[in-house]
C-alpha cells in the first residue's frame, strides 16, 4: 500500500480510539455531576427554620450549610441544609435536611454559636451567572459531547466505507533499491526474458524509435519457491522504478463491487507513479476461467476479473504501467488475460538445475557460518528437484542442526542430515521387537540387493536404514547421480522390480506377507498404469487412455467424455497386471539368486540400523564389508534427493518413484 494510504491507515486507527475516551470522559463527568447535586445516603427531611433552631440548640446538628436566598424578595431569608446526628448508628447513616425561610440576625449569630465552627458553612447566595453554571453548562456540555460522537461517527464510517474499496497494494520502493538481478539464482533464461523490460524502462526510445512497444504484461508461471516474486522485485530494482505488490487475493471481499473498486485504484495508483511495475501474486485466484464450475461461475470474482481486464488493455491506455503475475496454475486462467495486448508473454521460472542449484546455494550461504568442509558444488548435487526456496530452508535446517550439536560453524554432515530430514522425515527412536526389526531388516534388504543388481549407473543406492523416518519404519533410498529429465521403459520397469523387492525379502525370512508393502504396491500400480494409459509402453500401442481423468472445479467446464470402451478398460487392466507380476518374478529370481547377500545386509543392518550404499555394494561383490561404518556418510559416496511423491505411508517403507 502507498505511504498515504498507511497514513490514512495510521489516523483511522487513532480515530477510533478517539470515541472510547470520549465516553470515559462523559461518564466521568456524568458522575461527578449527580455526586455533586445528587445527596447520597438517606432521604432530605423538610424541616421549618425553628425546628433547625431547636436541633441546634440541641447540638443535634452534624453540618450545616447557610446560603441567602435572593429569589424570596427578602435579604432575611436563607436556605438551610446539613447532616443531624443519628444515635446508635454507623459512619454511613446520616440524616440530611434543608429548610427555606425568614432567618432573624440573631437566629442567625444562635445557628453560628450552637454548630461547631468547622461544621458551619456560609456560602453565597447564587447570581445568574453561577446559575447557570449549575444548571445550563452541564446540559450544554453534555449535549455538544453526544453531538461531536455523533459527528465524527459518521465521518469514520463514510471514511471507513471508502477506504474499504481502496487498493491494499504495497509500494515497496525502498526494498527495491537492494534488490538485483545478482541476488537472484538458478533461472537464467527467465532473467534474459524480463532483462528487456528493464531495458525498456531505463531508455525506452531505443525500442519506440523503431515502432516497438514494451510487452504490457509478463506473466510468471513455475512450481512454487522457484523465485518468481524475487525476479519481479529484481526488474523493479534494476529498472529504479517503483514496485507495487498485490495479491490476488486481496482483491475479493464479500461486498458486491469491492474488488473491481480495488482493481482501479490499483492502476490510479500506478498511473501517478509511472513509470510503475505492478505485481499481482497468486494472480489465478482473481483471473480463473470465467463462467466455470458449478453454478456458472462467481460474479463477484468475474467482475473484478473484467476490471483487471479493462484496465490492462482497454480504452485507456497504461503508459509506463507494467504489469508482472505470478501462478503456479497458468492452465486455469481466463484467456482473454493470456492474449497480447495483456500478458503478453509467459515466463516459466523452472526448478534450477545443477548449474542453478550452486549458485542459488551461493547466494543463501552469504548468511551462514559454514565449515571447510562444506562443498557447495556437492550440496547442489545431493539435492536434485529442490526449488530455491528449498535450498534455503536446507541451509537453515543444517544451521539448526549445528546449533543442537554446539558447533560453531555449519559441516557438510549437518546439510545432509537436514537434507535426509526434509526428504524423508526425522529420524525417530521407535520401540520394536526383535519380530519386527527382523522383518524390516529383510524388506529393506530386499529392495537394496535388487536396486545394486539391477541398476545402470545412473540411480545407484544411497543408503538402508531400520530406524523410522517419518511415517516409515525403515527405506532404502536410491539417489540419482544427475538430474534426470526423462524415464525409459527399461528404467521404469526396473523401478517397479525395486518396489517389489520389498516384500519378496520380508516374505523369505517369516514366510508371510504384511501390509509394510502397501506403500510400494500403490507406487508400483501406479507407475504401471502410468506406462499403459499415459507413455504408451504396452501391447495395446501409443495411445492415451486418460483423456477424462482430469478434476472438475479447477476453473475449467466440466465435461466428461468416455475415451475407452469397457473392453479397452479390461485389457488396461490386464496389461497393468502384467507388468507388476513380471517384475515381482523378477525381483523373486535375482533375490534367490543372491540370497547369501541378502541376508548379509539384513544381518548388518540389525547390527548396525543403518548401511551406506557401498556397504551393499562390498558385500554383494565380496561377500563382506570392507570400509569401517562410521557416524558421518562415505565422503566419496555421490548422494541425490529420490524423486518426487515417494512421501512413505505409517508402517511403509519408500521406493524410487519417478512418475
Amino acid at each position: 500500500m502507498s505511504q498515504d494510504n498507511n497514513d490514512d491507515n495510521k489516523n483511522g486507527n487513532r480515530i477510533n480510539a478517539k470515541p472510547l475516551l470520549v465516553w470515559v470522559i462523559l461518564i466521568g463527568l456524568v458522575a461527578l455531576l449527580v455526586n455533586y447535586s445528587a445527596p447520597a445516603g438517606n432521604s432530605v427531611q423538610q424541616l421549618g427554620v425553628g425546628q433547625v433552631l431547636s436541633l441546634a440548640q440541641e447540638k443535634k446538628i452534624k453540618t450545616l450549610t447557610v446560603r441567602p436566598d435572593p429569589s424570596a424578595g427578602s435579604d432575611s431569608w436563607y436556605q438551610l441544609s446539613g447532616e443531624l446526628e443519628v444515635k446508635g448508628a454507623g459512619p454511613e447513616d446520616k440524616a440530611r435536611f434543608a429548610a427555606a425561610g425568614r432567618v432573624t440576625e440573631k437566629e442567625f449569630e444562635s445557628l453560628r454559636g450552637a454548630v461547631a465552627k468547622d461544621a458551619f458553612k456560609e456560602v453565597p447566595a447564587q447570581t445568574g451567572f453561577t446559575m447557570f453554571l449549575y444548571n445550563v453548562l452541564p446540559t450544554l456540555l453534555i449535549s455538544g459531547i453526544v453531538l461531536f460522537m455523533m459527528y465524527r461517527f459518521l465521518k469514520n464510517a463514510n471514511r471507513g466505507a471508502m477506504q474499504f474499496a481502496k487498493s491494499r497494494a504495497r509500494l515497496n520502493a525502498n526494498e527495491t533499491e537492494g534488490t538485483t538481478f545478482k541476488d537472484v539464482a538458478g533461472c537464467d533464461e527467465a532473467k534474459e526474458e524480463v532483462k528487456e523490460i528493464v531495458d525498456f524502462l531505463k531508455d525506452p526510445k531505443r525500442f519506440t524509435k523503431m515502432g516497438a512497444t514494451i510487452p504490457k504484461g509478463i506473466l510468471m508461471v513455475g512450481p512454487p519457491g522457484t523465485g518468481k516474486t524475487l525476479l519481479a522485485r529484481a526488474v523493479a530494482g534494476e529498472a529504479k522504478v517503483p514496485f507495487l505488490s498485490i495479491s490476488g487475493s486481496d482483491f475479493v471481499e464479500m461486498f458486491v463491487g469491492v474488488g473491481a473498486a480495488r482493481v482501479r485504484d490499483t492502476f490510479e495508483q500506478a498511473r501517478k507513479l509511472a513509470p510503475c511495475i505492478i505485481f499481482i501474486d497468486e494472480i489465478d485466484a482473481v483471473g480463473r476461467q470465467r463462467g466455470a464450475g458449478v453454478g456458472g461461475g462467481n460474479d463477484e470474482r468475474e467482475q473484478t476479473l473484467n476490471s483487471l481486464l479493462v484496465e490492462m488493455d482497454g480504452f485507456d491506455g497504461q503508459a509506463g504501467v507494467i504489469v508482472i503475475g505470478a501462478t503456479n496454475r497458468a492452465d486455469v486462467l481466463d484467456q482473454a488475460l493470456l492474449r497480447p495486448g495483456r500478458f503478453d508473454r509467459q515466463v516459466y521460472v523452472d526448478l534450477p538445475d545443477l548449474k542453478g542449484r550452486e549458485a542459488v546455494l551461493a547466494v543463501h550461504a552469504k548468511r551462514f557460518q559454514l565449515g571447510a568442509s562444506v562443498d557447495l558444488n556437492r550440496v547442489a548435487r545431493i539435492t536434485t528437484g529442490m526449488s530455491g526456496a528449498d535450498l534455503a530452508n536446507l541451509l537453515n535446517e543444517g544451521a539448526l542442526h549445528a546449533g543442537r550439536r554446539n558447533r560453531d560453524k555449519v559441516e557438510m554432515s549437518d546439510i545432509e542430515e537436514a537434507r535426509d530430514k526434509i526428504a524423508y522425515g526425522r529420524e525417530r527412536r521407535r520401540a520394536m521387537d526383535e519380530e519386527d526389526r527382523r522383518s524390516t531388516a529383510y524388506h529393506e534388504a530386499g529392495h537394496a540387493i535388487v536396486q545394486a543388481v539391477i541398476d545402470d549407473g545412473t540411480m545407484p543406492l544411497h543408503k538402508v536404514t531400520i530406524l523410522p523416518r517419518g511415517r516409515a519404519l525403515g527405506m532404502a533410498m536410491f539417489l540419482p547421480k544427475k538430474d534426470i529429465l526423462g524415464y525409459s521403459k527399461v528404467r521404469l520397469l526396473s523401478y517397479i522390480c525395486t518396489a517389489m523387492a520389498g516384500r519378496i525379502g520380508e516374505k523369505v525370512v517369516t514366510g508371510d506377507i504384511s501390509n509394510g508393502a502397501s506403500s510400494d504396491i500403490k507406487q508400483a500400480t501406479r507407475m504401471a498404469r502410468q506406462m499403459v494409459c499415459d507413455w504408451g509402453m504396452s501391447e495395446l500401442g501409443p495411445i492415451s487412455y486418460n483423456e477424462n481423468s482430469d478434476t472438475i472445479f479447477l476453473g475449467r467446464e466440466i465435461s466428461r467424455t468416455q475415451s475407452h470402451s469397457d473392453e479397452t478398460a479390461r485389457r488396461i487392466d490386464e496389461a497393468v497386471s502384467k507388468i507388476v507380476s513380471e517384475q515381482y518374478t523378477r525381483a523373486e529370481k535375482i533375490i534367490a539368486e543372491n540370497s547369501d547377500a541378502h541376508r548379509k545386509v539384513a544381518e548388518a543392518l540389525l547390527e548396525h540400523e543403518t548401511l551406506d550404499g557401498v556397504h551393499v555394494m562390498e558385500i554383494l561383490k565380496t561377500g563382506s564389508m570392507q570400509t569401517p561404518i562410521v557416524g558421518t556418510p562415505v565422503p566419496n559416496l555421490v548422494r541425490e534427493p529420490i524423486a518426487p511423491g515417494t512421501e512413505p505411508e505409517a508402517g511403509t517403507q519408500t521406493s524410487p518413484n519417478p512418475a
